[in-house]
């Protein structure tokens, strides 16, 4: 990733925080809706301690957000931050398949050519 790049850091950081299964649970967890950390611990045997710190990590990456409602604290995703993830990672994707249809056309094109230089007749011409 270019350094120099405007939003370099926080994409470093969000790229950082996906790259834990854990946290990549609980962001598949909360595309379905809002979580607390009791509700984003259940299915792992880990401590509410670790889950908060995962939590504060992906807090920190602009992933999620958390928010209160009287006793409960849910935990968000930030669609918009997925989205930009998105778009980052598409305009890469874009280029290389570009690339890709770029070397289908050469093939494609270097494949008809060899087979125009060696269709029956022209063998037949070779052979004279």
């Amino acid at each position: 990733m270019e350094e120099d790049a405007p939003g370099a850091e926080s994409l470093d950081r969000a790229f950082m925080a996906l790259a834990d299964p854990v946290r990549r649970a609980m962001v598949a967890r909360l595309s379905r809706g809002d979580a607390t950390v009791n509700e984003l611990a259940e299915p792992f045997a880990i401590t509410k301690q670790a889950v908060s710190k995962h939590i504060h990590v992906l807090e920190h990456a602009g992933l999620v957000t958390r928010s209160r409602d009287a006793q409960r604290r849910p935990v968000h995703l930030d669609a918009a931050a997925l989205e930009r993830l998105t778009a980052w990672i598409d305009q890469y994707r874009l280029i290389a398949e570009s690339r890709f249809r770029q070397l289908d056309q050469l093939l494609g094109a270097s494949v008809s050519h060899h087979d125009q230089e060696n269709t029956p007749a022209k063998k037949k011409e070779e052979l004279k």
